[in-house]
């Protein structure tokens, strides 16, 4: 069955919808500022629809979703994913030096 939509795109994180439905991600302790780009968001909206607030998002890129960014030297851990010798997908952490994403 067919539903009513109002489908609207967003440019980028400056768009007027772009952080609807988004909460802010918490500060986890180990980084230091509000991202610039997605305003401590981690994420925003490339589409959605303000009927049933379905939506595609795109992950920010200067904090990997965070948020937040690491403003010194330090690196920074993300979990990611990675194939094993064996082939078979395993969980690992990927380290990021702090000055190469977080000048602000």
């Amino acid at each position: 069955m067919p539903h009513a939509s109002n489908i609207v795109l967003c440019d980028g994180p400056d768009s007027p919808h772009a952080f609807d439905i988004i909460p802010l991600q918490p500060r986890n302790g180990t980084l230091d500022a509000e991202c610039p780009v997605c305003k401590g968001h981690g994420q925003w909206n490339e589409e959605i629809d303000l009927v049933s607030f379905r939506c595609k998002r795109v992950i920010c890129d200067r904090c990997y979703g965070a948020g937040w960014v690491e403003t010194g030297s330090d690196p920074i851990a993300l979990p990611d994913i990675e194939l094993s010798p064996g082939g078979y997908p395993q969980w690992v952490v990927r380290y990021v030096p702090g000055d190469d994403r977080a000048k602000l």
